[in-house]
């Protein structure tokens, strides 16, 4: 096996937490009507849009239009974002602490809203490990686009051979084990940490 030298991670799922029930939960009394709203109206799908760059304003406005009895609720999604995070995820930011520790170039691959990233870095030092985070909203690419890949590769001159890419979603993984980065399909800190071991990492 290629020598390690970049570790990439996933930020949402692996490092810090991310729920928008952390913020609904307050909004709505009833939970099958908070399930209903996050599955119908502010869904994955919709908020993966502000992954690709889309303007939050821009689309809880045009969501406020279409559903106006959820206007509040809506409107929260963008002004009360960050009350959707209730924290980093804390073993794997120790198992970061210690790869930071060592002689591995560590860099970040996320889906991200570039207008809501900025809010969340200055409340969790680890962001400091990392030499560069490619960020979907800023690019205008989300994984598994191979595309995107591609643009940290090129930015920050990695082979994709020498480079452990860590992410809780399979298609991510698939797509990175496509492009030749030895892969690590996140499920959860312990485990990461046995795979770290096993490859001498840890």
């Amino acid at each position: 096996m290629t020598e390690i030298k970049t570790i990439v991670f996933d930020l949402g799922g692996v490092l810090i937490d991310w729920d928008p029930r952390n913020l609904y939960r307050q909004l709505f009394d009833d939970e099958k009507e908070m399930e209903s709203f996050l599955k119908d109206i502010c869904h994955l799908q919709w908020n993966a849009q502000m992954d690709a760059g889309r303007s939050f304003q821009e689309a809880v406005d045009e969501l406020s239009d279409q559903y106006p009895h959820y206007r509040e609720e809506i409107q929260a999604y963008w002004h009360r974002w960050l009350e959707m995070i209730p924290g980093q995820i804390d073993g794997t930011v120790a198992l970061l602490n210690q790869i930071a520790q060592k002689d591995y170039q560590l860099l970040a691959l996320t889906n991200w809203s570039a207008e809501t990233l900025p809010l969340v870095m200055p409340d969790y030092p680890f962001f400091d490990h990392f030499e560069g985070i490619v960020v979907s909203g800023e690019e205008k690419l989300v994984k598994p686009d191979p595309k995107f890949y591609q643009v940290l590769l090129d930015r920050y001159q990695v082979k994709a051979e020498e480079a452990l890419f860590i992410d809780d979603n399979a298609d991510n993984i698939a797509a990175a084990a496509e492009l030749g980065f030895p892969t690590i399909h996140f499920k959860n800190p312990e485990e990461l940490a046995q795979r770290l071991q096993n490859l001498g990492i840890l």
